[in-house]
């Protein structure tokens, strides 16, 4: 036996228009032994830095000796908005589609991140499974999104491991709000239209290396491995909450200073009517906005920036599924 092999290449996603080639690095690892394709990606959104880290560990931590099938890893989805620390790309080099988890599976003619999404999408189309790892506020409790119904990704989520686990409507059973948000082209939800099982794990926190949330990433690829028999071991089990996310998603009706309640904590179970923290006029000391839960679940976000415009998220009940 060999012990597996692992390759690096690079790949070409889209030209500027200098003519300069923008470039990402594809990580393959082969088992001697045959067995399931697994495809993961971070940093889509480039602020999100957690999972580029989680990928070099997962690089040093995967036994090649013991692996089964493939892996194929790409730390930096989105070079530009990585290099940027931001979200979106500028305005300047793709006006219509700046947000690249909303334009999956892309188009080899189209915008740029649509050229991006569709070079990518080659080696998606290969996978059996796929992690698409992001990471959100550092006021986030760690949680993975599957679609709701799909009992391959939830178990894909189950074996990734955080506490919480957020099932989400897609498609003709989801809210306006789901497709007025153009969630139809994120990646997870592209992939699931093409029967390919994937899960988003959002790690918590950006633009910082944070190790409590890397560590929980790495665990949690290595036992989506062997919740795939591409690694050996079993997956341990674990008390896991499933709730429905993107409900209870609450905003600011004023503009102001937040505050948060401050006997509140990302996790805690809440009650419909439960104060989530106040808005107020920073010079007049007016309350403008009283935020409340409206409706009983788990308050898995929670702003902590004290500086809110009138639309703003402040936080995130889910609401707990009977499973």
């Amino acid at each position: 036996m060999s012990g597996g092999t692992h390759t690096a290449e690079e790949l070409t996603l889209a030209r500027l228009p200098s003519g300069v080639e923008l470039t990402t690095t594809v990580h393959t690892y082969h088992g001697d032994e045959p067995g399931p394709t697994l495809y993961v990606q971070a940093a889509q959104h480039g602020r999100e830095i957690n999972g580029t880290e989680v990928l070099r560990r997962f690089h040093d931590r995967l036994p090649l000796e013991s692996l089964s099938g493939t892996v194929i890893a790409v730390p930096v989805a989105n070079p530009l908005t990585f290099d940027r620390v931001s979200y979106t790309t500028p305005e300047q080099l793709d006006s219509a589609n700046p947000n690249m988890n909303r334009i999956w599976p892309g188009d080899e003619d189209g915008s740029l991140h649509q050229r991006m999404a569709a070079r990518l999408w080659e080696s998606v189309t290969t996978a059996d499974a796929i992690v698409d790892l992001h990471t959100g506020s550092p006021d986030m409790l760690p949680h993975v999104v599957y679609r709701e119904g799909d009992e391959r990704s939830r178990r894909l989520g189950e074996a990734f491991g955080t506490d919480l686990l957020l099932s989400e409507r897609a498609d003709d059973d989801a809210t306006d709000e789901w497709h007025q948000r153009g969630f139809a082209g994120k990646l997870r939800v592209a992939a699931a239209d093409e029967g390919v099982p994937s899960i988003t794990p959002e790690l918590a926190h950006n633009r910082q290396i944070v190790e409590e949330v890397v560590e929980k990433g790495v665990e949690g690829l290595l036992d989506v491995c062997r919740s795939l028999d591409s690694l050996p071991g079993d997956v341990p089990d674990r008390d896991q909450t499933i709730a429905r996310n993107h409900l209870g998603r609450l905003t600011a009706a004023e503009s102001g200073l937040f505050r948060p309640n401050p006997s509140l904590e990302v996790g805690d179970a809440v009650d419909e009517g439960v104060s989530v923290g106040t808005v107020y006029h920073p010079t007049t000391y007016e309350p403008r906005h009283e935020t409340s839960a409206d409706r009983s679940g788990i308050l898995y976000a929670l702003t902590r920036e004290a500086t809110v415009t009138a639309g703003d998220q402040l936080a995130s009940v889910a609401l707990v599924r009977n499973e």
